[in-house]
């Protein structure tokens, strides 16, 4: 092989294993910065029903550098009676593993395919930790939808709409 040949072959490696990351960061970049939550619905049968109430609570940051941070909490979860969160009781332990989720890890943006994926790294649904998820999206102005085809409530799909509160 000429050493001209070789120079070609490796600029073209070079410039073509640097090309897809790139792709993926610039679709990753329209997500960066803070959504706020509008709605988490379960979908099962056709049937919608809110997840964390019908006034959810919530954020999802995406950072430049790949991480995303996601919390969403029932608007209406009980007070502690004791005023200890180690010493609530079964019914308050209950309403607030139903009430909220919480999760962080690395995301990447897959853009020909309109996929979020979430690299879950710590969840407060153990189940979740150290999965990889592809969620399908929608983006329209400051709108972004996206579909959690395994629901964390064990049945359905979860359909979570935000909207963009800061970049």
């Amino acid at each position: 092989m000429t050493l001209m040949k070789t120079i070609f072959l490796l600029l073209w490696f070079l410039a073509s294993a640097s090309f897809t990351p790139l792709a993926t960061a610039q679709a990753a970049n329209t997500l960066v910065g803070t959504w706020q939550l509008v709605s988490s619905d379960n979908i099962l049968n056709g049937k919608r029903t809110p997840i964390y109430g019908e006034n959810p609570q919530g954020l999802t940051i995406f950072t430049a550098d790949g991480y995303y941070m996601t919390e969403y909490i029932r608007q209406d979860l009980p007070k502690f009676a004791s005023n200890s969160r180690v010493a609530g009781t079964p019914e308050e332990n209950k309403a607030v593993v139903q009430g909220s989720i919480a999760s962080f890890g690395h995301y990447t943006v897959n853009d020909a395919n309109k996929e979020i994926i979430f690299n879950i790294e710590r969840s407060t649904f153990p189940n979740w930790v150290g999965a990889v998820q592809k969620r399908a999206y929608t983006l329209v102005g400051n709108e972004l939808r996206y579909t959690v085809l395994g629901a964390s409530t064990g049945q359905g799909s979860a359909e979570v709409v935000l909207k963009r509160v800061g970049k």
